[in-house]
């Protein structure tokens, strides 16, 4: 079982081409698995951990209802923004600048196989970099992601997640708002929730700007001992 990640942070990159390249990854894992089996043989799969900031994008997951992107794409275009269905699990998603995006492309044989810890360990991870900065994340019974003040009429989503797997490998991740614009959570109804605000860090703590680096680091230090895992670098930034 190798638990080491190989960790690349891909600084503003578009949305296509980071999708194209997490498939590119995930693809490679399972081939490895696929001729693994099919020779009997017991080559180490790697893990890898993308961090990545995109320009202004929404997504739709693949059992998402349109409806909840609430204009057209000609109105996205004239905001700088794009648009994409893709092969995730959840609703619509917004992705924009001062987001910090995780995208853990993981073999889940070399922890353990099971998709619903797999999701409330990120969560995990998302609540405990929170009470580093004094804000209480918590779970919303019945929808993925993490939230503050959950059971009042002020419950608001502060990171959004929604995952793909197969053969046990994983792909797309979490979006935690650092920094984020929340206006253009206005253009859509966020995950397909309504009634639900969202909000960013720097809203919580009122503060202009929060440090992106320093919360990247807490939140792969929580990673780390959640998933018993050892973070290498792969190239790039981090």
């Amino acid at each position: 079982m190798n638990k080491k990640i190989l960790l690349e942070d891909l600084g503003n990159r578009d949305y296509k081409e980071t999708w194209d390249y997490q498939e590119e990854l995930f693809k490679s894992i399972i081939d490895l698995k696929v001729k693994n089996r099919r020779e009997e043989a017991e080559q180490e799969t790697p893990n890898h951990f993308l961090f990545v900031e995109h320009p202004h994008v929404y997504t739709l997951g693949k059992s998402g209802d349109i409806s909840n992107l609430l204009v057209d794409e000609a109105y996205l275009a004239e905001k700088g923004a794009t648009f994409y269905k893709i092969n995730r699990g959840g609703d619509i998603t917004y992705h924009g600048p001062g987001q910090v995006v995780g995208y853990p492309i993981l073999d889940l044989d070399n922890f353990f196989t099971d998709i619903h810890k797999y999701l409330r360990l990120l969560e995990d991870m998302i609540i405990l970099t929170l009470a580093e900065y004094g804000i209480k994340g918590e779970r919303s019974e019945g929808e993925t992601g993490v939230w503050i003040d959950v059971g009042t009429p002020f419950v608001r989503k502060i990171c959004a997640m929604g995952v793909r797997a197969s053969r046990w490998v994983t792909m797309h991740g979490f979006a935690l708002n650092v920094n984020t614009d929340l206006g253009y959570f206005d253009l859509m109804i966020p995950c397909g929730i309504r009634g639900k605000a969202v909000t960013s860090l720097n809203v919580e703590l009122g503060v202009k700007e929060v440090d992106t680096e320093e919360v990247k680091e807490k939140l792969l230090k929580h990673f780390s001992a959640l998933f018993e895992a050892e973070f290498q670098l792969a190239y790039n930034k981090v």
